[in-house]
């Protein structure tokens, strides 16, 4: 080969640097994801907050809360862990469901009837075939979540009921969120969930754990007894006990980093690396250790119920800030 002059040599430089430089301009451009439209459908990747929000927070080295191992006990070491979600259960889809909209939905008038001064006044983009947790003829929580896929914003109810005589939709609660922003409630205010946040992303999803095979988010956890105190990102609190040994609302745990999953089937260690990663979030009155996601008929339920293999005792609390009692 010649020798190449040194101008030559500079030039063909710059032409790699600007031709990587392209390329970082064009991947730096690149599209977010589409959010398909339809009940539970797939969001194809879309992280729905910003990435430096609590709930997308890396809390895998955080420090231990002085308290963790009160903490856990309080909520049971030797509980299994709960998939509080599947397929489906007595007839109906088991799981919080949720619907994707664009701004061509209608909007529909809601009076809140348990706690209007708490709720963001409708109307909400609410598709007649919104599904209802637990069914038309659920007695539960009966949430409903809508997302706007168009201007990112989550609309979400507590026992909500739908009219079909022209009347207003009804619901004990609402909130609106700004998913753009992940603007937090107003201190002291609830919302469809007890400790006043957004149920929505604390989910597990089918389409992240099967399609994406990741979930960059923490997830929703629910607990019996619960403290009269709350820590960020909660808002609210769902208790009349002052007893410390209590979990608050917000409190986040995570899967212990030498706990093995390896040995779990692949949507397993999906949800449990999740859990290794960015955590639980304590989120409202339930059964322990019960983690909340989505339905989906295509979940695999013996994998979902290997989740049973872990317990209490396998979690830790992540460090909390100034629990706020008032």
């Amino acid at each position: 080969m010649g020798t190449i002059h040194a101008m030559q040599f500079h030039k063909l430089a710059w032409a790699a640097i600007g031709a990587a430089g392209l390329l970082f301009v064009v991947a730096a451009d690149k599209p977010k994801p589409q959010p398909d439209l339809g009940v539970n459908a797939s969001l194809h990747g879309l992280r729905v907050l910003p990435d430096d929000n609590p709930w997308n927070k890396d809390i895998s080295k955080e420090p231990v809360d002085p308290n963790s191992a009160t903490l856990i006990a309080s909520i049971g070491k030797d509980k299994p862990l709960h998939p509080d979600f599947g397929t489906t259960w007595k007839g109906n889809p088991n799981g919080i469901p949720y619907v994707i909209v664009d701004n061509k939905q209608p909007m529909v008038k809601v009076d809140f009837t348990d706690y209007p001064a708490d709720s963001d006044p409708g109307p909400y983009p609410i598709p007649a075939n919104a599904p209802v947790e637990g069914g038309l003829k659920s007695d539960g929580d009966r949430h409903v979540l809508v997302l706007n896929r168009d201007t990112m914003k989550l609309y979400e109810m507590w026992r909500a009921f739908p009219s079909d005589d022209g009347k207003p939709f009804k619901a004990a609660c609402g909130a609106v969120w700004d998913l753009k922003t992940g603007a937090t409630r107003q201190a002291g205010w609830t919302s469809a969930d007890a400790a006043g946040l957004p149920i929505f992303p604390g989910l597990v999803r089918y389409d992240e754990v099967v399609e994406q095979k990741e979930i960059r988010h923490a997830l929703r956890f629910t607990i019996v007894h619960s403290r009269r105190g709350y820590v960020p990102p909660a808002t609210h609190f769902a208790s009349k006990s002052n007893d410390a040994k209590l979990p608050p609302m917000g409190m986040r745990v995570r899967l212990k980093a030498d706990v093995d999953i390896s040995k779990y089937p692949a949507s397993t260690q999906v949800i449990l690396k999740c859990m290794k990663t960015y955590g639980m979030i304590v989120a409202d009155n339930g059964g322990d250790w019960f983690v909340s996601g989505s339905p989906d008929e295509k979940w695999d339920e013996d994998e979902l119920l290997a989740l049973g293999k872990i317990h209490g005792r396998d979690f830790e609390v992540v460090k909390m800030g100034q629990i706020v009692t008032k």
